[in-house]
């Protein structure tokens, strides 16, 4: 009795994908790296954000420094000014919108191209791609936050201890800001990245980013409890509030922002938007 061919080629088949090694993370690290790296607009939207950020800082140090005569001002005013130079809120605007963008483009991105379903299908656990996405993406902007931060901080504080206001990261205060500005990129990436998974298109999740980040904070005010807190659960004005040496000098409160509520914040963005991305490709592309 003669058996047909495909009858078999389909258990040979069965055999070679039953012994072929399970993908470790770190082969999915690895893969997510070189999609990473491989959009050509990449380096060119993180060289030219960073050379925005140093400039604008640079331009701010100069200025501070040439209108400063030593030994005038508050002390506390000239440390907050000093550290303004060097990430100042437009800096702050750049980097949000840079890491909001890109966040939102690697994952929605791949569903526009179609490279998502060969992805899903080479690696059935999905929630292992999305963290791995997750993990490089938020790697490669905190190695662009303290790229950018650090030599904006480092060049912008030479140019102003000229005249005796340069901060170090000695200081307490200066560490938080610097610490804050750096970590402010990877939290705008993930929320990206969440809100990419969620509505798979590119534009439509550029812009989801934008509103959520950026002008949702404008709609919010402090004058009731909650709608402070409201206020102070978005990304932006936590770090506007960890960049504050002290509260002085700003308008009166009721409901102030506390420096720990602004990390728990930081944190909750970070780790929501993964977990919520994680549920969602497990769910939907199941």
């Amino acid at each position: 009795m003669n058996t047909p061919m495909n009858t078999l080629a389909a258990p040979a088949e069965s055999r070679a994908r039953a012994t072929e090694p399970r993908a470790r993370f770190t082969d999915l690290l690895a893969a997510e790296w070189l999609k990473f790296r491989s959009l050509r607009s990449i380096p060119w939207v993180l060289g030219l954000s960073a050379l925005a950020v140093i400039a604008a800082g640079l331009k701010s140090a100069l200025y501070t420094r040439d209108h400063y005569t030593p030994g005038d001002g508050d002390p506390a005013v000239m440390a907050q000014v000093a550290l303004n130079d060097a990430f100042n809120m437009a800096s702050a605007d750049i980097l949000l919108l840079v890491a909001g963008g890109l966040g939102a483009i690697v994952i929605a991105g791949e569903y526009a191209t179609g490279l998502i379903r060969t992805t899903l299908a080479a690696v059935p656990d999905r929630r292992a791609v999305l963290l791995a996405k997750a993990c490089v993406l938020a790697t490669a902007m905190l190695g662009f936050g303290l790229l950018t931060v650090g030599v904006s901080f480092g060049l912008t504080q030479a140019i102003l201890s000229d005249v005796g206001i340069g901060r170090s990261l000695g200081d307490p205060a200066a560490f938080r800001y610097v610490a804050a500005a750096v970590l402010f990129g990877p939290v705008c990436a993930l929320v990206g990245l969440g809100l990419g998974t969620l509505i798979r298109h590119s534009a439509g999740a550029v812009v989801g980013t934008v509103v959520v980040l950026f002008f949702l904070p404008s709609l919010v005010t402090e004058r009731y409890r909650w709608t402070a807190d409201l206020l102070h659960a978005l990304p932006l004005p936590a770090f506007q509030r960890l960049a504050r040496t002290s509260l002085a000098g700003l308008r009166p409160t009721d409901y102030p922002a506390t420096v720990t509520g602004s990390w728990i914040t930081f944190a909750a963005w970070a780790l929501g938007s993964v977990a919520v991305a994680t549920l969602v490709i497990h769910r939907r592309d199941h």
